[in-house]
């Protein structure tokens, strides 16, 4: 992962949409050669409060993209633009 990444996921142990949205946003970031990070949610009491009804929750540049699912076309082209 970059130093720099332009993709959060956010997610939590044992959350199966998790899995298939790091799959997606993994094979994205690495074809595009972008950085990407992933947080736990269930480490900060904040994340969970905000977050814990949408996971897996992606951003791009800082800003939400999606939660629920990863859409790849939709990623691309965000981070395309």
């Amino acid at each position: 992962m970059a130093e720099d990444p332009r993709i959060l996921l956010l997610g939590k142990p044992g959350c199966h949409l998790c899995d298939d949205a790091r799959a997606v946003v993994a094979r994205v970031a690495g074809e595009l050669g972008v950085g990407w990070e992933e947080r736990d949610i269930t480490v900060s009491e904040e994340d969970t409060r905000l977050y814990g009804d949408q996971i897996p929750v992606t951003f791009v540049d800082g800003v939400q993209h999606d939660f629920w699912k990863v859409d790849e076309t939709r990623l691309r082209t965000a981070l395309d633009g």
